[in-house]
């Protein structure tokens, strides 16, 4: 006898393609559905609403079915509080705990919708409620959660913890009653949080508008007192536009920098020598021994004590690393088993390394990606779907695995990363002296 659950969707739900998606869902996974009430937006402002009943043939088949569709925005009618079950260890949940999405979401709690803090994909949800006297039903130091401030002293509150940041005792989310989950939609013109970042993955569209439009962006965020975010990877510096990066770093349009030891070590190489992995980056010529000196650059630093303090000494006096420095915009450099050194700066230790990358996702407003297939996964795991999103690289596999790893939120751009900076350089500079 088949068992049968009813779910609803609202919102532009039609020009996002989420309704498509969910019947899909639906249908691929063996089930069925039939909609109750469906009902068309008029105008280009106005919501759409759909509620179906969906059906399978048994209740672990529609367990499954109604997951998927609750990843892609489709919510239970009738909601009921969500179920919490307490942490049995540290760093072990509950058996059906909930997996985020990276999308807003919110849990049911006594009868009330209360917002997750800080979401991004594959945590846990734990929710605290603290009485008047301030105490905690939960644990009370979150301890490496993605979890931000409390909302109130004597209030619930719901934030993602990463797995290995689970303590005993954790009340974490089970199951999917619940909860509501809400992904960006698209409007049927240009406009809301997005704009024109709705295009998906090409290496065919103008670039210089492109640019053009992301430079836009970039100004538009940092005018709003928005965060700019900046992931890059080696070879931008080996493609020459380490100047121009630089440059962005000295004028004020980077408030933060995620990148590996190489990016660093390619850089602060470049200022010493001249070199890029020993090749001279002006003549594109190696000279002698010119392979040695990223392990000089490494061997410099690491005499200096750090890059800060080669900076004060003036062994390091050029280059994205010294602007950095010389204008306190924060890094993070996160190891791997790849690197040379490393540099005192770089972070060896993973988990930690994953925290420092997580505290400047969840500041950043508009994140620029540029030319790193890792860092760019590894950061996008970390944003929300909400975060601006721009990836460039020559390669498209960078662009389109970022996308298929869950930040559909992202513009991806194919071109070289050599052209891309400098060209965006100019223009954020031309279009922050038009504004003023």
């Amino acid at each position: 006898m088949a068992v049968a659950r009813t779910v609803e969707l609202e919102g532009h739900i039609i020009d996002s393609g989420m309704m498509q998606r969910c019947f899909g869902i639906v249908m691929d996974m063996g089930g069925n559905f039939e909609v109750e009430e469906f009902r068309v937006g008029k105008h280009k402002d106005a919501e759409s609403y759909c509620r179906m009943e969906v059906y399978a043939a048994d209740e672990a088949d529609l367990t499954s079915i109604v997951h998927e569709l609750h990843q892609n925005g489709a919510n239970l009618l009738d909601p009921v509080d969500a179920t919490l079950d307490p942490a049995p260890a540290d760093q072990v949940v509950p058996a059906g705990f909930y997996s985020t999405t990276n999308h807003p979401t919110q849990v049911r709690y006594d009868g009330e919708w209360i917002d997750v803090q800080n979401v991004e994909m594959d945590c846990a949800v734990v929710v605290e409620d603290r009485d008047a006297t301030g105490e905690s039903s939960g644990s009370d130091d979150p301890d490496g959660s993605s979890g931000g401030g409390r909302r109130d002293a004597d209030g619930p509150r719901a934030y993602t913890k990463v797995l290995n940041a689970i303590r005993e005792g954790d009340l974490v989310v089970t199951g999917e009653a619940g909860i509501r989950v809400k992904p960006p939609e698209r409007p049927r013109d240009a406009s809301g949080p997005f704009g024109f970042m709705q295009g998906g993955v090409s290496s065919e569209r103008p670039s210089d508008s492109l640019i053009q439009q992301i430079a836009e962006a970039v100004v538009e965020t940092k005018r709003e007192g928005g965060n700019v975010l900046v992931v890059a990877g080696p070879a931008l510096i080996h493609a020459g536009a380490g100047d121009d990066l630089a440059r962005l770093v000295r004028e004020g349009y980077v408030d933060a920098l995620s990148a590996g030891n190489g990016f660093a070590v390619h850089d602060i190489e470049r200022g010493l020598y001249g070199t890029s992995l020993g090749m001279d980056v002006e003549t594109l010529e190696h000279p002698r021994k010119g392979h040695k000196h990223h392990i000089y650059a490494i061997s410099e630093v690491i005499r200096a004590g750090g890059i800060a303090e080669a900076v004060d000494e003036g062994l390091i006096a050029e280059g994205v690393m010294y602007e950095c420095v010389r204008n306190d915009v924060p890094y993070v450099l996160a190891g791997s088993i790849r690197d040379d050194g490393p540099l005192p700066d770089t972070i060896s230790d993973t988990v930690e390394a994953q925290n420092a990358i997580r505290e400047q996702a969840h500041e950043a407003d508009l994140v620029l990606m540029l030319s790193t297939l890792l860092h760019s996964v590894a950061v996008g795991n970390c944003l929300p779907s909400t975060t601006r999103v721009v990836c460039v690289d020559i390669n498209p596999a960078t662009v389109t695995q970022l996308l298929d790893r869950g930040s559909s939120q992202a513009i991806g751009m194919v071109t070289d990363i050599g052209t891309f900076v400098p060209t965006l350089a100019d223009k954020v500079l031309d279009e922050a002296r038009g504004g003023e």
